[in-house]
């Protein structure tokens, strides 16, 4: 595999202003956030932005070494398709939760997600096992997400 930085660049890029545009539209709700009774095991909030901005990371690097693969082109560009998609979906997640303040729509909203979560690891990892293991984290973090968040709406209803 011949390294193609401005690729990389690029594909760490996507997901991280995915993320922060995302960050930036759900900013005022968050300052609510603090106000609301969280569930046990709620993370300080500065664990947050450190946490996504791994795994966004990650995941942009998963993305570089899917098309690197060699593997055929239908099967990458499916495995893409799955990745963009839930990346879409992941973008909306905090506006959801945060913005509009729709905790339980939220949930449901985030267990997509979780689904969404799990193909994409699927199809990285029949691609790069490599890819594959770098979604992993962020399935374990969007379970996490989805007990605090409905910890949030059992607890603020």
């Amino acid at each position: 595999m011949k390294f193609k930085p401005k690729k990389l660049m690029i594909c760490l890029a996507i997901p991280l202003a995915v993320g922060g545009l995302a960050a930036l539209l759900s900013m005022s709700g968050m300052r609510a956030f603090d106000e609301l009774q969280k569930p046990a095991l709620t993370p300080p909030g500065w664990v947050f932005p450190v946490v996504w901005t791994a795994l966004y990371l990650m995941m942009g690097l998963a993305s570089y070494l899917v098309p690197e693969s060699r593997r055929p082109q239908e099967d990458i560009e499916a495995a893409l398709t799955v990745y963009a998609c839930q990346l879409a979906v992941n973008f909306f997640w905090p506006i959801l939760f945060f913005r509009l303040e729709l905790y339980l729509f939220a949930f449901f909203w985030l267990v997509a997600l979780w689904v969404m979560v799990i193909a994409t690891l699927a199809y990285f990892h029949k691609l790069c096992k490599t890819a594959g293991a770098l979604i992993i984290p962020y399935l374990l973090w969007v379970t996490f997400a989805g007990y605090l968040n409905f910890g949030v709406y059992l607890l603020n209803e």
